[in-house]
């Protein structure tokens, strides 16, 4: 049994990977901004048989990073998936860009994964071969042919390397960070039309997880396995 930690579990793939890894006999520390209106997440802790459980936490806020990893106290952290995103808002083009968005897609997905990561750092030391997987985006690579979407592209861009280097700094302590593009998704902000559902993107993201190992730390995946160009 793997003690595994998930931000943004209220919805999409977050809620499918706590599903997926609760049924599979792991104990799930699932992290949301506002547990009191999960729905999905609440029905799913209420089925899991204790394995899985709910806490608050909003990875924009420093305050609230801290107290979510003091809910769980001393507890190794085997597996933790930074997994909480937002679009960056709708004004997204050259002419057109939401300075205020652009700067809170920073604040969650840049620096907020590294800030879960420091206050779980304790936890994942006490853990043996403990893994940190970043849910990114082929759109933060290099490759990504098109134009638009700056803040997405550029937050998502800035967390692979903050991955990269974490994969530096925390190698010799025996601990994987790699990051992972889950495919086009059918999610809110997959949309329906999008090529693989929450399901098979998360159970691709595990398959992903529990292959990793020391030798693979800072690598950038693809939901099937294969590297991601960047």
């Amino acid at each position: 049994m793997a003690n595994v930690v998930i931000t943004g579990a209220n919805r999409g793939i977050g809620l499918e990977l706590a599903r997926q890894y609760a049924q599979g006999g792991d104990r799930v520390f699932a992290f949301c901004r506002t547990p009191a209106s999960a729905e999905a997440l609440n029905a799913a802790a209420a089925q899991s048989g204790g394995r899985l459980n709910v806490h608050a936490m909003d990875v924009g806020d420093p305050a609230s990073i801290t107290a979510g990893a003091a809910a769980i106290g001393d507890t190794p952290v085997d597996i933790l998936i930074n997994n909480a995103g937002v679009n960056g808002g709708p004004k997204q083009s050259l002419e057109d860009i939401d300075f205020d968005a652009w700067i809170d897609a920073f604040k969650i997905m840049t620096i907020g994964p590294l800030r879960v990561v420091q206050a779980f750092l304790k936890n994942l030391r006490a853990a043996s071969g403990a893994r940190i997987m970043t849910v990114t985006s082929q759109l933060g690579a290099s490759t990504w042919p098109y134009g638009g979407m700056y803040a997405y592209s550029t937050a998502k861009a800035g967390v692979n390397k903050v991955m990269q280097i974490m994969a530096r700094d925390l190698k010799g302590d025996g601990v994987i960070a790699s990051m992972v593009h889950p495919g086009w998704v059918k999610t809110d902000m997959g949309g329906p039309g999008a090529d693989i559902t929450a399901e098979e993107s998360a159970a691709g993201i595990r398959s992903v997880i529990a292959g990793l190992t020391l030798d693979d730390t800072g690598k950038f995946y693809k939901w099937n396995g294969d590297i991601h160009p960047w």
